[in-house]
């Protein structure tokens, strides 16, 4: 049985899936902070962000799908960068990317052209430093 430590990522991707929405723009508002949130889910006020994490308001399955992928690449990129690191990555001008910033591009994008884009150069951000 493979655990899940031995493929970089692996355990970002399960959790990705596994956790509830709640939980989900919980660890997004931990490390990316709650205007950073809002902008990736959409909504202008911060005040959704944490309706959403309190698991008040359930946002839209669109949402959630950015958001999951969103925390996908979040959760992978901590394992060996600090939060504000990870912030500052999201909200970065990227040359792998055009120079769209990630956040952008998951926000502006469709999620299957930009999921595995942004993952992409998150992994390439990983192996490079």
């Amino acid at each position: 049985m493979t655990t899940t430590t031995s493929r970089p990522g692996l355990r970002a991707y399960e959790d990705s899936l596994r956790l509830a929405p709640a939980e989900v723009v919980a660890a997004l508002r931990e490390t990316l902070g709650a205007k950073l949130v809002a902008y990736l889910g959409g909504v202008r006020e911060t005040r959704a962000v944490r309706e959403w994490a309190d698991g008040t308001r359930i946002p839209a399955d669109e949402v959630i799908q950015r958001l999951r992928a969103a925390y996908y690449v979040t959760a992978m990129l901590r394992d060996r960068e600090s939060a504000p690191t990870v912030a500052s990555w999201f909200q970065g001008m990227n040359p792998e990317l055009d120079d769209v910033a990630p956040a952008r591009m998951l926000r502006e994008q469709d999620l299957d052209t930009a999921g595995p884009a942004v993952l992409a150069a998150a992994r390439s951000f990983i192996a490079l430093g």
